[in-house]
C-alpha cells in the first residue's frame, strides 16, 4: 500500500449533518465512516465490473463459436441443484 494522502470531497451541509450524526451513534469519527463507505463502494464496483468483463467474455466466445446451453437446460440443472442434488452441468452445443 502507498502513502496515505487526503483528498477533498465536498459535501452539502445536509449530508455533512447526516454523517455527524450517524457517526455519534455509531461512537466513529465522519474520517472512519467515509473511508468505510468509499472501501464498501469500491469492492462492490469491483465486483460489478469483473461480472461484466465475464458477461463480455462470455458474449464473445459465443459469437466465435455458438456453443451454448439453452435456458430449459440450466433451468433444470439449477432446480437440481437446488434440491441438493450433486447435477453435472449441461454441456454446451451448438
Amino acid at each position: 500500500m502507498g502513502a496515505i494522502r487526503p483528498i477533498a470531497v465536498k459535501l452539502d451541509q445536509d449530508m455533512r449533518d447526516r454523517l455527524q450524526h450517524l457517526a455519534e451513534a455509531r461512537d466513529r469519527s465522519t474520517h472512519w465512516l467515509m473511508r468505510k463507505a468509499i472501501e464498501q463502494f469500491v469492492e462492490q464496483e469491483e465486483k460489478r465490473e469483473a461480472l461484466r468483463q465475464d458477461a463480455l467474455n462470455a458474449w464473445a466466445e459465443y459469437q466465435e463459436t455458438g456453443l451454448h446451453v439453452s435456458h430449459d437446460e440450466a433451468d433444470a440443472w439449477l432446480a437440481r441443484l437446488e434440491e441438493g442434488e450433486e447435477a453435472k452441468a449441461p454441456e454446451c452445443h451448438e
